[in-house]
C-alpha cells in the first residue's frame, strides 16, 4: 500500500514563474549557478545553492549557507515571488524536450513507505551529499527539491491524471535546454481522494532520481519526530515530495566518467591491460558520421584517449550477468577498469574521477581530456529502465551514477513545508 498526499504547495507567482524556475541544484557547480543567478535575484538557485550569494571562499556546507537558504525563500515568500496554495491539492507536471513527453502527478510520498522499502532504492548515495540535503530541509523546513519516481504503469492512473490536463494550465514555461515544463493544478476533492485509493492498491514505487533527497527526508522525519512529543505521524514532515512519472515514459541517457590520469602507467601499458578483457578498436569515422563514438549496446563503450576515440566490446564469456547489477555497464566498467587497472576502488570518494551528464554530449568529454585536466574518457550506452527495476526488485544497488534522467525537473516549480 502507497500511501501519498496533497499539499498546499509553494510555487511562483504566474508572473514571476519565468524568472524563478532554474536548472536543479546537483546538475551546477557553485560557479556555474552563480553566473547564471547574478542578474537574477528571483532565481530559485538563491533558495537550493545559496552560497551563490555568499564569499566564495566559503564552505558549501558551513551552517551560514543553510541559513541564507532559509533567508532567501522566506524572502521570496514575503515579497510574493512565491506564493501557497490555499488548500491541499495535488499537480500534474508536464516535460516535453524535444519530440519527447512525459506526464507525471507531484504528490507527497509517506517517508514511511521508503522506510518500509515499498519505494525502492537502486544506488548507492555519497554520505556527504546526505548531509548536505538533510541539513537543507532541516534548516529550511521545507522540501525544495522533489524525489523523481517511477511507478509501473496503471491506466485507471494515467486516464484521472490525464483528464486533468484539458485546464488551463498554472504555468507554460520553455526554459534551460528548450524543455517545456507546464503544470496544472488537481483541486477536485473527489479526484483528489480517488487518486489517494489507487496509489493505495500499489505495492511498489521505484525511485528514479533523488536518493540523497529520500534519505535526507527520512533522517528529518526521525529528528522531528524525536522532538516533537505529540508525533501523530500525519504531520507535513512525514512526507517528501515527489513527481511520480510512468516507467513507460522515461528516459535515461549516458552517465560518462572521465578519469585525470592512467595511475602511473603509459598508454601502451594502459591498452595491454585493458585488452584482456576487451576488444579494443581505434574509431575511424565514416564519411559523415560523428567524429564521437557512440556505444552502440549494453558491453561497450567509447573511450577518448590521446586525442584518438576508441571502440571498447567486453570479450566474450567473461562475464556472468546471473546478479542484475554485473549486467550493469557501470558496473564492468567499475570492476574491469576503473578498480584493477587505474586504482579507483572508491568512485564516491576518489578525487580522479569526474561523473558528465549525457545532456553535455561526447564533444565535452573530448573538450575536458583536450584540456590537460583530465587524461582519459569512457562513453557509456545507457542503463535502461528494466535493469534498474531488476536491481531494485533484487534489493541490490548500482553503483553511484548510474543514471542520468532527462530531461530534468525545473527547480522551484513546487515546495513542500515540513512544519505545518
Amino acid at each position: 500500500m502507497i500511501t501519498i498526499n496533497p499539499f498546499r504547495g509553494i510555487r511562483p507567482a504566474p508572473e514571476k514563474a519565468n524568472a524563478v524556475v532554474s536548472l536543479p541544484y546537483d546538475v551546477l557547480s557553485a560557479e556555474e549557478a552563480r553566473n547564471m543567478a547574478k542578474d537574477n535575484p528571483e532565481s530559485f538557485l538563491h533558495v537550493t545553492r545559496p552560497e551563490i550569494d555568499m564569499d566564495p571562499r566559503i564552505n558549501c556546507y558551513d551552517d551560514a549557507v543553510y541559513q541564507q537558504g532559509k533567508e532567501n525563500l522566506e524572502k521570496m515568500l514575503r515579497d510574493h515571488i512565491l506564493i501557497r496554495d490555499e488548500t491541499p491539492c495535488f499537480y500534474v507536471y508536464k516535460l516535453r524536450m524535444g519530440s519527447h513527453t512525459q506526464v507525471g502527478l507531484v504528490a507527497t510520498v509517506a517517508v514511511k513507505d521508503y522506510q518500509e522499502k515499498r519505494v525502492k532504492i537502486h544506488e548507492f548515495t555519497r554520505q556527504d551529499k546526505e548531509d548536505d540535503r538533510t541539513r537543507h530541509i532541516e534548516i529550511l523546513q521545507a522540501q525544495a527539491g522533489p524525489v523523481f519516481l517511477m511507478v509501473q504503469v496503471k491506466d485507471v492512473i494515467q486516464h484521472l491524471i490525464e483528464s486533468q490536463m484539458q485546464k488551463t494550465p498554472l504555468y507554460d514555461l520553455l526554459k534551460d535546454n528548450d524543455i517545456q515544463h507546464t503544470l496544472y493544478l488537481i483541486d477536485d476533492p473527489e479526484v483528489i481522494q480517488k487518486l489517494r485509493d489507487e496509489f493505495a492498491k500499489l505495492d511498489t514505487l521505484y525511485i528514479a532520481d533523488g536518493h540523497h533527497r529520500s534519505a535526507a527526508a527520512s533522517r528529518v522525519q526521525q529528528i522531528l519526530q524525536a522532538k516533537n512529543p505529540n508525533h501523530t505521524g500525519e504531520e507535513s514532515y512525514n512526507f517528501f515530495l515527489s513527481v511520480i512519472f510512468p516507467d513507460s515514459q522515461l528516459r535515461i541517457l549516458d552517465y560518462n566518467r572521465v578519469i585525470r590520469d592512467l595511475n602511473d602507467m603509459d598508454k601502451e601499458t594502459f591498452l595491454k591491460k585493458i585488452s584482456a578483457d576487451f576488444e579494443i578498436e581505434p574509431y575511424v569515422p565514416a564519411s559523415g558520421a560523428e567524429s564521437v563514438y557512440h556505444p552502440p549496446a549494453s558491453h561497450t563503450f567509447g573511450m577518448y584517449l590521446d586525442h584518438q576515440w576508441y571502440a571498447l566490446k567486453l570479450k566474450k564469456g567473461l562475464h556472468d550477468c546471473t546478479n542484475p547489477v554485473e549486467c550493469l555497464d557501470v558496473w564492468i566498467l567499475q570492476e574491469k577498469i576503473l578498480n584493477p587497472v587505474l586504482g579507483i576502488k572508491d568512485i564516491r570518494t576518489d578525487k580522479r574521477i569526474q561523473f558528465i551528464g549525457g545532456i553535455r554530449g561526447l564533444g565535452w568529454l573530448e573538450k575536458l581530456v583536450d584540456s590537460g585536466k583530465f587524461k582519459i574518457a569512457f562513453a557509456l550506452y545507457p542503463t535502461q529502465i528494466e535493469e534498474l527495476i531488476a536491481v531494485a526488485d533484487a534489493g541490490s544497488l548500482t553503483p553511484p551514477k548510474s543514471t542520468w534522467f532527462e530531461p530534468k525537473l525545473g527547480s522551484g516549480m513546487i515546495v513542500h513545508k515540513i512544519n505545518d
